[in-house]
């Protein structure tokens, strides 16, 4: 004990002597910062991201067919969805997996998408049009045929906006710029005979609108629709994450969607608004100014410039509105709306923030913001699993978020359906289908051929006339064959009925969510429900929450993997560093080793006086890199990393990240610091050991 309270005495009293000393402790000193910052701020990113996935649509585990060609990858892959094999009864699974202890609960699921279309302005007002006109052909009142020329005149205006733009095209470039058929139907449609005609035959006067002009506007989107068909009910109450931002849930049983709000604004609102969005959470929540940034500059000269949506929004009576609150916010007396609208959305850092508020109180209410209200029906057209084109028509009940992930693209782009909807688009026959090609079999006559029959049916002496005799020629009145059986799968009737839980869950799925009552247990659970599935003759394959997010869900893990390796460079590094330097401060310390050595010293002592320096050096300026290192850590923690892009809201698990400092961070670094202090010691020690005191006597000459 007595020998090394010496030895720490020793090592401390040279601690600060040499130089070389300090530059052994600077390299400790960055490294162990490194380990503890770059540690802690990977585990907390893991931990987000894990909250992230699991919170929000993986749980911690997911099964899925063994028979599917391509691994479950919740948030999509290169070149599209997975090719993922249908599990055919969901009830049958659930059955299987509630038995284990620690599930707690079990939510179908099946993701795939669809490309819609969100129309343009011209479109969507003439189809409010023509349901006004429905509505009048069961009975027209006062408020209703002032509806209906409200909104003609809201077309008329339309249709001289369109007409100018033609004009301006052919100033611009020339009178070949316009198709020449184009024209002549906007100067029909601009004709008062057209509008005097309008109401003795409306539908085929929309139906030419409808054709003619509203391609001609061209502010209508593809959208990339990506929904996931899952039990709603079950859903809301698993992922606690989830919030109903408008509108409300689905009801219970019924058919209908919730939009995701990220996707909702992305996709359906007016553009100038959505600039508007960005730009003000850029400035306050990135601190970033329209002076000094090039994207925000670009918003601001996009919403000067690209009006248009905006004057086709306006009918009369809303202009003259609009033009008068503007001349009051603008203190002018231009009374034209394509000049007020630049003026007004001319903004710099000073007026943003007056006029942003000024957009949402005085221009909104004006506004439809949205191209698809909430209420609305949504008609989403997809390929089934066997290739044919099936539409199904979706009620908005309302949309959505996940808490902490408002912002992110990643979550942001799963909208949810009821099962029964997906189904149908999936290409899954539903009860009321299968019911209804049984009465159309029976209608029409049709018989059921087996195919080992069908080519004695076909060519056969008999069977191929008897065939051919039931194919009379003539119309079809259905209604009257299926004694109204169309009239009661009616899409109103369809979106109105209400399943039962067990029609819910006994059908197709493509995945399922399973949350667990002890995570710890994840790897464990993994095991035991893949052999209970084996058992039952399930050809299931059960994955944790990271691997079935697919390439996100690997993100953390390469991120590790990056830090590790550069900490393993710097280490290395710094091994060569420190043992060079370790052996010029041998190389001056011969004299006092011989003299050591001379006294009495056994080369013993010589090998721990050097091992005990360096381990003291490494102890206090790695203690002193790991106190530096916790409190960067802990100013982070309270102020947070912004997330400077959508993507990392995702793996933040909202707008900011606070990291946390944990032990086995600062565990981690030193024993890092020992391994590599020690190591880089033992060579230099070793020639210490070998010094004489001859040798130190000759050195000293």
């Amino acid at each position: 004990m007595s020998q090394l309270k010496l030895l720490l005495q020793v090592a401390l009293r040279n601690l600060f002597v040499s130089k070389i000393n300090l530059l052994i402790g600077g390299i400790i000193f960055f490294g162990t910062v490194l380990v503890v910052v770059g540690g802690a701020f990977v585990d907390s990113m893991d931990e987000a991201m894990s909250r992230s996935i699991i919170g929000s649509v993986a749980g911690h585990l997911q099964v899925y067919s063994e028979k599917s060609k391509d691994e479950l990858a919740l948030f999509g892959q290169m070149g599209g969805e997975p090719d993922l094999s249908a599990v055919d009864d969901f009830s049958r699974i659930k059955d299987v997996l509630q038995k284990h202890p620690n599930v707690k609960t079990v939510v179908p699921m099946g993701t795939s998408g669809a490309l819609i279309t969100s129309g343009n302005t011209v479109d969507l007002t003439l189809a409010r049009l023509r349901d006004l006109y429905k509505k009048a052909a069961q009975g027209e009142t006062p408020e209703l045929r002032a509806q209906i020329q409200s909104l003609q005149s809201h077309v008329r205006q339309m249709l001289a906006l369109l007409d100018e733009d033609l004009k301006r095209r052919s100033e611009i470039v020339d009178d070949k710029a316009n198709d020449p058929a184009d024209v002549e139907s906007l100067t029909r449609a601009r004709s008062e005979a057209f509008w005097a005609d309008f109401d003795k035959d409306p539908f085929s006067s929309l139906e030419f609108l409808e054709n003619r002009i509203a391609p001609q506007v061209t502010d209508g989107d593809m959208v990339y629709l990506r929904y996931t068909g899952t039990d709603l009910v079950n859903f809301q109450n698993t992922f606690d994450r989830m919030r109903i931002v408008n509108g409300g849930p689905v009801p219970e049983g019924r058919r209908g969607m919730l939009l995701s709000q990220f996707f909702y604004d992305e996709a359906f609102k007016l553009k100038t608004a959505l600039r508007l969005d960005h730009i003000k959470e850029e400035r306050d929540l990135n601190h970033k100014t329209i002076a000094d940034d090039p994207k925000l500059a670009r918003w601001v000269k996009d919403n000067q410039t690209q009006t248009r949506e905006i004057l086709f929004q306006l009918d009369p009576i809303k202009t003259k509105q609009a033009v008068e609150r503007l001349q009051r916010l603008l203190g002018t007396q231009e009374t034209e709306l394509g000049k007020l609208l630049p003026l007004f959305f001319t903004m710099d850092d000073a007026n943003f923030d007056t006029r942003f508020r000024q957009f949402y109180d005085e221009l909104a209410p004006l506004l439809d913001l949205y191209r698809i209200r909430i209420g609305d029906d949504l008609t989403i057209t997809a390929f089934t699993r066997t290739g044919y084109v099936q539409s199904v028509n979706v009620k908005i009940y309302g949309t959505y978020k996940f808490d902490g992930l408002e912002k992110s693209a990643l979550a942001g782009s799963l909208n949810l359906m009821d099962l029964m909807s997906f189904r149908e688009l999936y290409g899954y026959l539903t009860a009321e289908k299968k019911a209804e090609l049984a009465k159309l079999q029976e209608a029409s006559g049709v018989t059921e051929v087996k195919r080992e029959d069908a080519e004695s049916a076909l060519f056969g002496e008999d069977s191929g006339a008897a065939m051919v005799a039931n194919a009379t020629p003539g119309l079809i009145d259905e209604d009257a064959q299926l004694d109204g059986f169309a009239q009661k799968l009616r899409r109103e009737e369809l979106a109105s009925r209400v399943y039962t839980q067990e029609e819910i869950e006994k059908g197709v799925v493509l995945s399922a969510a399973l949350m667990l009552k002890d995570p710890e247990k994840l790897q464990q659970t993994i095991t035991e429900l893949q052999a209970a599935a084996k058992a039952e003759g399930l050809p299931l394959r059960v994955v944790s929450w990271q691997q079935a997010s697919g390439l996100i869900g690997q993100f953390v893990l390469v991120a590790k993997l990056v830090l590790y390796f550069a900490v393993f460079i710097i280490f290395v590094v710094a091994l060569v560093i420190i043992n060079n330097a370790m052996m010029m401060a041998t190389l001056q310390r011969v004299r006092e080793v011989g003299t050591l050595r001379a006294i009495g010293a056994q080369r013993s002592f010589v090998l721990n006086m050097v091992l005990v320096e360096t381990v003291v050096l490494g102890l206090v300026f790695g203690t002193i890199g790991a106190t530096v290192g916790g409190v960067i850590m802990q100013v982070l923690g309270r102020v947070g990393i912004p997330a400077g892009n959508e993507a990392l809201y995702f793996f933040f698990s909202g707008p900011r990240l606070f990291p946390s400092l944990h032990v086995s961070n600062l565990v981690a670094a030193f024993v890092i610091v020992l391994v590599v202090s020690a190591l880089s010691t033992f060579y230099p020690a070793f020639l210490a050991t070998r010094v004489s005191p001859l040798q130190a006597m000759q050195t000293d000459e």
